[in-house]
């Protein structure tokens, strides 16, 4: 079963469109935990079980793992993903861009240390920094294309040279294209749009018509759940609505867990209360 597969799954499995981003920060543990890197899996593991049941993915972010040498706490939160929650697909959030022998071991890293289902890239250095990725056949790339920061504005809404009667296409625009067209060559590639410009998700959405696009953005980063929704999902084109900060630290007591859940069930509710306006 590939990526697409796999999120279409789990969609319909859990009723949702939450994508809960695993960005364990030890200065925001509760407070028995504060401080200590040691516990990153501990942390975790404790939102993934309480939460495992409404979502459609889960994101871990690497940098949060690789800053306290806590990859092997990152092999383990792997494999317990895979035993508590295995129809439910795992996004490496990597950031990855380079090319021949380089982006291989990246994707090796990706794909076989880490086991994940799909890996975001950034697609800067063109299709060869992509490829590699691709030779996996059942897992997903994808690509950041408008993303939720302002200062993606510096680069992606730039224009490119047009023919003289029009203005090019902004740059996050050729970015769609490509990723809908020549480099899907075997049907793996989404996008990374944020949903803080949900004018610009529109955008992707038409240029992509059928493409999942992983959406950060909802939660602590203020964007709005109606306009997000109606922007970008379809029937048959999953959106991935990531939220981060605001499961995560939902409390900062004994209870987070608890509330990391009640945080992810109301926000499920809200994503599927948009969607059913689009049905």
């Amino acid at each position: 079963m590939n990526f697409v597969e796999r999120l279409a799954r789990s969609e319909a499995r859990n009723d949702s469109l939450l994508c809960v981003g695993l960005d364990p920060d030890p200065a925001k543990f509760p407070a028995a935990w504060r401080g200590d890197a040691g516990r990153i899996y501990d942390f975790c593991a404790r939102i993934v079980d309480a939460t495992r049941d409404l979502v459609l993915a889960f994101k871990p972010q690497i940098a949060y793992f690789a800053a306290h040498r806590a990859e092997d706490q990152l092999e383990r939160l792997m494999a317990h993903l895979r035993h508590v929650a295995p129809e439910v697909p795992v996004i490496l959030d990597a950031k990855r861009g380079d090319i021949g022998a380089t982006a291989e071991q990246y994707a090796s890293e990706a794909f076989e240390r880490y086991r994940a289902d799909a890996v975001t890239l950034s697609p800067f250095m063109g299709f060869d920094s992509i490829e590699p990725f691709l030779r996996h056949a059942e897992k997903g790339a994808l690509l950041l294309c408008r993303t939720s920061n302002p200062g993606g504005d510096e680069l992606q809404a730039q224009r490119l040279q047009g023919d003289g009667t029009a203005p090019g296409e902004r740059l996050y625009e050729r970015i769609a294209r490509l990723a809908n067209g020549a480099w899907n060559r075997n049907g793996q590639l989404g996008l990374v749009v944020g949903a803080t410009y949900p004018a610009e998700l529109a955008r992707v959405r038409e240029l992509a018509p059928g493409l999942p696009l992983l959406v950060p953005g909802v939660g602590a980063q203020g964007g709005d759940v109606a306009a997000t929704v109606a922007a970008g999902w379809r029937a048959n084109a999953p959106i991935i609505v990531n939220s981060s900060r605001a499961v995560l630290y939902a409390s900062s007591d004994h209870d987070f867990a608890e509330a990391a859940r009640r945080v992810a069930l109301a926000t499920r509710a809200e994503l599927n209360a948009a969607r059913a306006l689009r049905r």
